[in-house]
């Protein structure tokens, strides 16, 4: 039995979904949380920082005792996990292979759409990774940028006029496509599924790819015998955090963020 905490680390609030998961399925784990709401989103930056922002991500994160780290945002996964897998000595689990895993199970005419960040995207990782394992399928991928700041703002709701537009513009393309399958390729997505579900329309399945890496981690790690804790940080608007998450986590957290000057890691 392993007792030391599992740490997670997104953009902003967009990892919270998998910390739900993660309480779904691993109820007694120890949980550390970092949201870097400070500098999301991370999409929009190149290369060099985002690897700069993940690697001060995981040297706060290494502060605590951790058996893991899941990487709970689609945009470090492509860009950066191979890097910080090397760099630490801890498993690093990302959200892109776990994803493509499910979706190559779930297909049912090889058609596979991906949206994601404008960084997800031009990373290729997805379509590495579906191409290597599974040369027949057909991928779709589409940048949907103004995502993550609608929903950082709360704008997620069926009948929100705002976010139906755009889900419709950004997602016509691969619906005209056929896709049968269609990975949500960031974490903060999950809270769009309402709307993307009746735009793609009943037999698109959603691919969730953060429940998908705490679904991984539930298979690396005995269950913990802990009492199930997690500690929320963040680098900007603590209170701002603690009025939204419970909409991410489908739950009240218990105790309020900490706020973090990650500019020092």
């Amino acid at each position: 039995m392993d007792n030391r905490a599992i740490g997670v680390f997104d953009s902003g609030l967009g990892g919270l979904t998998a910390v739900r998961r993660l309480h779904a399925l691993m109820p007694r784990e120890n949980i550390i949380y970092f949201g870097d709401t400070g500098r999301v989103p991370y999409g929009t930056r190149g290369r060099d920082t985002i690897i700069k922002y993940a690697r001060q991500d995981v040297a706060f994160l290494r502060q605590f005792d951790l058996k893991a780290i899941i990487i709970a945002c689609n945009t470090v996964s492509s860009v950066a996990l191979d890097l910080l897998d090397r760099e630490n000595d801890i498993p690093i689990i990302g959200t892109v292979e776990p994803a493509c895993r499910r979706a190559m199970t779930m297909t049912q005419n090889g058609r596979v759409g991906v949206i994601g960040t404008a960084a997800t995207v031009r990373s290729g990782a997805y379509e590495r990774y579906l191409h290597h394992a599974d040369g027949s399928l057909t991928l779709y991928t589409q940048p949907c940028p103004l995502f993550v700041p609608l929903v950082e703002n709360g704008r997620v709701q069926r009948g929100d006029v705002v976010i139906e537009t755009v889900v419709a513009e950004y997602l016509a393309p691969l619906k005209d496509a056929g896709v049968d399958t269609l990975i949500l390729g960031c974490t903060h997505y999950p809270l769009l599924e309402d709307v993307i579900g009746d735009f793609m329309g009943p037999d698109v399945t959603l691919i969730d790819s953060g429940a998908e890496a705490a679904n991984l981690a539930s298979t690396r790690f005995d269950p913990a015998g802990g009492p199930g804790e997690t500690r929320y940080f963040v680098s900007d608007d603590p209170d701002g955090f603690d009025q939204l998450a419970g909409l991410f986590l489908q739950e009240q957290i218990d105790a309020g963020a900490g706020l973090v000057d990650i500019s020092s890691y």
